[in-house]
Order: structure tokens, then C-alpha cells, then sequence
């Protein structure tokens, strides 16, 4: 990999991957569009390794209350707000790392392709809006129940399946419409990311350890680093933007970017 190759999928993955604009249709993209090669499994661990540490970092008070709650909720302390909380996430995760599991060749083969981005990102992008425009978005995170946290989670795995449906994206939408406010349904998908994204890098890990690849240890820590900072202040901003406006902006890029992907295949 060249250097201009590793800073820029470092911070592609960064940036998009808890935007709802699809954080692997934008490392596929330059592999399509720019004749990119195969960033590899250990590039593909270092970033993702670096937006996992960004959200636990950003996260740590909640993450750490939820998980001494759960913890205690197995005593005599019982079920807190955070305890259950902690259960929705455990319950909304469970879909994505079955069906991911034994879904993964059908992604490698049929759903990395450009068309399929292009759809998905126009067609998901206008189901954000509708969320955003007609949900009622009265719930807090707390207000969550389990029927909302499974079809949350069984929301992430389209966005396994096919990419460009973002899985921040889609989570959103759906917790929107289960009526969370905007505040809430972002930060339920942040925090039911973190083990989702350490189930793929642990899968990664576990690949890597058993093929033959060549460690390039100089992009693994640049890469590393560039998604890990650029992960933590994307989440800032994201948590800031949306309540001032909204999705829309999102929406708006998610299709020109379909468009333009469609405009560019086309010619």
C-alpha cells in the first residue's frame, strides 16, 4: 500500500463508520473506482481496532455503568435502567454474529459491487429521511424495550449483506421509527457497535493468524491511529449535528452519491 492509500482508507474508515452514510461502501469504492488493491486483512484489523477503541474511549462512562450493572444484576442488586439496557444490546448483537457468521461468502461474492452500493445508498438513504421526517421520536435510551432492540439488530444484518446500506445508517432509522429521539437511536447504534466490531476484528485476527500475509507494521500503526482519531471526533460531531439538523444532510449525500456512482458506471 502506498501512503496516500493508507491514510486515505484510514480515515474513510474513521469517519464513516459510525456516520450513516456506510463505512464499506467507501473502502470497496476506491477498489472500484480507482483500481486500488486489496487493502489486506491486517490493514483491515488496524482500522477497524482503532474506531473500537475510539467508541469505548468516547463511551466509557456508559459503557463502564452498563457493565457494572449487568454484572450486579446477576446478584442481588436485580434489573437497573443500565442492566437492562446492557441485555437490549447483548440481544440486538446476537443476529448480526449468527447471520454474519454464516453469511460472510455471500457477501464476499455476490454484494461487493458498485451497482449494489449505488442502490442501497439511495434507497436506504430515502428510508432515513422518512424516519427522520415522520418518526415521533419521543423515547429516550432507557424507554427502549426488547422488541425495538431485536429489530435494531436484525436491522444491522442488511447492512452486513449488503453493503452500502450503512449499519450505523440503518440502525438509526430503525430506532427512529421504534420512536427514539435522534440523541438516543444514535447512541444506542454507537454503543451496540462495539461488540459487533469487535466480533469482525476478532474474526480478522483469527484469519490473519492462519493465512501467510506480510505484516506492513508501519501501516498498520498509521492506519491504526489516523481511524482511531478521526472515529473520535467524527462521533463528537455527529452527536453535536444531528440536533441542530437533523439526518438531512446526510441524506442529501448519501444521494448524490448514489447518483454520482450510477452516473459513473453508466458512461
Amino acid at each position: 500500500m502506498s501512503l496516500i492509500e493508507i491514510i486515505v482508507l484510514a480515515l474513510v474508515q474513521g469517519l464513516t463508520e459510525f456516520l450513516p452514510i456506510s463505512s464499506s461502501a467507501h473502502l470497496i469504492l476506491p477498489s472500484q473506482l480507482l483500481g486500488w488493491h486489496d487493502q489486506g486483512t491486517a490493514f483491515d484489523v488496524a482500522v477497524h481496532v482503532g474506531t473500537l477503541i475510539a467508541v469505548i474511549i468516547y463511551f466509557r462512562k456508559e459503557v463502564g455503568e452498563i457493565l457494572n450493572a449487568w454484572y450486579k444484576s446477576f446478584g442481588q442488586q436485580g434489573q437497573t435502567e443500565d442492566s437492562q439496557l446492557g441485555w437490549w444490546i447483548l440481544l440486538a448483537t446476537i443476529p448480526s454474529l449468527i447471520i454474519g457468521y454464516f453469511c460472510k461468502d455471500f457477501v464476499e461474492v455476490y454484494s461487493r459491487n458498485a451497482y449494489i452500493i449505488a442502490t442501497t445508498t439511495i434507497v436506504f438513504g430515502l428510508l432515513l429521511w422518512y424516519a427522520d421526517v415522520k418518526a415521533k421520536q419521543i423515547k429516550t435510551l432507557y424507554q427502549l424495550n426488547w422488541v425495538s432492540a431485536l429489530l435494531i439488530g436484525l436491522s444491522q444484518v442488511v447492512a452486513m449483506l449488503f453493503p452500502g446500506t450503512s449499519r450505523s445508517g440503518i440502525t438509526m432509522t430503525v430506532g427512529l421509527l421504534m420512536g427514539l429521539n435522534k440523541q438516543s437511536a444514535a447512541r444506542f447504534s454507537f454503543l451496540m457497535s462495539i461488540p459487533v466490531i469487535a466480533a469482525a476484528g476478532s474474526y480478522y485476527i483469527f484469519k490473519l493468524a492462519s493465512s501467510d500475509e506480510i505484516i506492513d507494521w508501519s501501516a498498520i500503526l498509521l492506519g491504526s491511529v489516523l481511524s482511531f482519531v478521526s472515529a473520535y471526533f467524527c462521533i463528537h460531531f455527529f452527536l453535536k449535528v444531528i440536533e441542530r439538523m437533523g439526518m438531512m444532510p446526510f441524506v442529501v449525500y448519501r444521494l448524490l452519491l448514489g447518483l454520482g456512482l450510477f452516473a459513473f458506471l453508466l458512461l
